[in-house]
């Protein structure tokens, strides 16, 4: 028995009808249109490295009170959003070894119901990084550019409220989503969703990387506390640039799988792309495995609680 990955309502499009499903087999026959074969091994073990990097992430934010901060609240919220694919990902990976060496048996319609729960995690987790990917860079623009009024734009309360706004359309647009998933509305609201974002996100570092350097040019002259600050504000750019970065190349081929189920349902080249989709599984969890290494590396302080962290030094 094959293990069925995640987002499996996904994995090959559903409107396509039974004749051009098997034309469409015929004509894609060839050896490069097979797929890969990617064993559960693999996804479990991501999902654990994962699932161990994101908790000390969100671990180290909550113990250091110098991060306690807007911006590591949102960034702990990218990495719970990270964990809900680790973990989705971890239980079925788990429960389909289990079913596989017949340790467990569990009705067909069970799989199902467990298969939406944990396709609504995995929607719920590329909605809620996107949103939260766009709250960051709107932190660091209001920093670079209003960073005398920074305290006073972003507060505790609003970002509290923004954390709490995200998650709760992030679970209504899930739900929504798998159940009209047939819907190729659907479809083009997530993937117009992705584009927005990306272009809101894209928008905003590049006018934040353009002014800062003309404002650390002007003043660099004649003050030298609001340069070290923008140079940390920027620092912080950076990193988020890194992750969005890392997101797009981890993100895209999925969302170009969407793409084409709305587009060419039943072209050749469609069809060979839908049969790498454990590949594309295999990049959204190198995602989450990545992001805790990006927040690590550029950032000390960051750095510095999660060793004490490691070592259990609380």
């Amino acid at each position: 028995m094959s293990a069925l990955p995640p987002l499996h309502l996904l994995r090959e499009p559903w409107n396509t009808s039974d004749g051009n499903q098997s034309n469409v087999t015929a004509g894609t026959s060839s050896a490069w249109c097979q797929g890969l074969s990617i064993p559960n091994e693999l996804f479990l073990t991501l999902g654990l490295v994962s699932l161990v990097e994101n908790l000390l992430v969100v671990a180290a934010i909550l113990k250091n009170r110098n991060l306690h901060s807007p911006m590591y609240y949102f960034i702990c919220c990218l990495a719970v959003s990270d964990m809900l694919v680790s973990v989705s990902n971890l239980a079925k990976t788990l429960f389909m070894l289990l079913m596989e060496h017949g340790v467990l048996v569990i009705h067909a319609s069970i799989v199902r119901h467990m298969d939406n729960v944990i396709d609504m995690l995995i929607c719920s987790s590329v909605v809620s990084s996107l949103s939260f990917l766009g709250v960051i860079a709107v932190d660091r623009y209001i920093t670079i550019f209003y960073a005398l009024r920074y305290h006073s734009i972003m507060t505790l309360q609003r970002a509290v409220v923004t954390m709490a706004t995200i998650w709760l359309a992030s679970t209504v647009s899930s739900t929504v989503f798998i159940t009209y998933y047939r819907n190729n509305a659907i479809l083009l609201c997530l993937i117009g969703f992705f584009l927005f974002m990306l272009i809101l996100m894209l928008v905003l570092y590049i006018h934040m990387f353009a002014l800062a350097r003309h404002h650390l040019r002007s003043i660099s002259s004649q003050q030298k506390q609001p340069i070290v600050y923008r140079s940390s504000s920027l620092k912080g750019a950076v990193t988020l640039t890194i992750l969005l970065g890392v997101f797009f190349i981890c993100w895209a081929p999925f969302f170009f799988h969407l793409i084409l189920i709305v587009t060419c349902p039943t072209n050749p080249f469609c069809t060979c792309f839908f049969s790498y989709f454990n590949l594309f599984l295999i990049l959204i969890i190198c995602n989450s495995v990545v992001d805790p290494l990006i927040y690590a590396f550029r950032s000390q302080e960051l750095r510095r609680t999660l060793r004490e962290v490691v070592l259990c030094s609380w």
